[in-house]
């Protein structure tokens, strides 16, 4: 199931070549996304000019069949390649735009089609146990030591000082027991299919997320993911405030604006 949202001006009528876009969405979410954010996004883009497919994989929202998780969605992704095109046949090719691990599985699938233009990578999905405990002792516990919130707790009384060191050396004991870097691993398979990408890519993290945090932790120095991202046909825009989906009016207009100021460098 999906909803074509169209710009006003028909593709016959326009005095350039845009590429359409497809958004992908993450998690357990269906087309509209959380907060409506995935509607209300692609009413901003057609109003600039794109067409815009949003889509439910299958088993979520209104598509029938079972649930198959991001690693398991490429037939859905082509599927809806097939009607975006086939309704717009004008469109000069198409970006997959994907949240968490709809970034995810667009990268996983973007090599394999040619039709693929360019991605737009939001708070993409790597998660490794190993990765986010490294992720929450860098960014979280380090955060919540200068938090009002935590203080006042303690001044209180109300601070459970053996849960929150039991929680701490559960973090410190993953953290220090990273897998095997097999072919298995997801970054791993996330990178390759990176490097098996040539097209641009927009990547675009949350200040205020883990999963953007443990995502751009990878980029460690000398690395192949920071050649990645460091890379020229790689743009990375860090929106320090937002929080994992873009909760507030501001923050999803800061999506917005990232995202229009790129895709029209895709224009012909």
């Amino acid at each position: 199931m999906g909803i074509l949202t169209l710009p006003e001006t028909a593709l016959s009528q326009a005095t350039v070549r845009r590429p359409g876009i497809l958004m992908l969405v993450g998690g357990a979410q269906y087309r509209a996304g959380s907060h409506r954010q995935f509607t209300l996004l692609a009413r901003h883009f057609a109003a600039a000019g794109f067409t815009v497919l949003r889509m439910d994989f299958r088993g979520m929202g209104d598509s029938q069949g079972e649930a198959a998780g991001f690693e398991g969605v490429a037939a859905d992704i082509d599927c809806a390649l097939d009607g975006l095109l086939q309704a717009q046949p004008g469109l000069d090719g198409v970006v997959l735009w994907g949240l968490c691990d709809g970034a995810s599985a667009a990268l996983l699938h973007a090599s394999a089609d040619a039709r693929v233009r360019a991605m737009v990578l939001v708070n993409p999905w790597a998660r490794t146990e190993a990765g986010q405990a490294q992720a929450y002792l860098k960014h979280y516990y380090r955060a919540r030591l200068t938090s009002p919130d935590l203080w006042n707790k303690i001044l209180r009384g109300q601070f459970n000082a053996v849960a929150a060191l039991r929680s701490l050396l559960g973090q410190w004991r993953r953290a220090a027991s990273p897998p095997a870097a097999t072919p298995e691993l997801l970054p791993i398979r996330l990178q390759q299919a990176y490097e098996r990408f040539r097209g641009p890519v927009l990547l675009i993290l949350s200040g205020a997320d883990l999963t953007a945090r443990e995502f751009a932790d990878l980029a460690t120095p000398g690395s192949r993911w920071e050649a990645l991202l460091l890379a020229s046909r790689t743009t990375r825009i860090d929106l320090p405030e937002a929080n994992h989906t873009f909760s507030t009016r501001l923050w999803r207009e800061q999506l917005a604006q990232a995202c229009l100021r790129w895709l029209t460098r895709l224009e012909r």
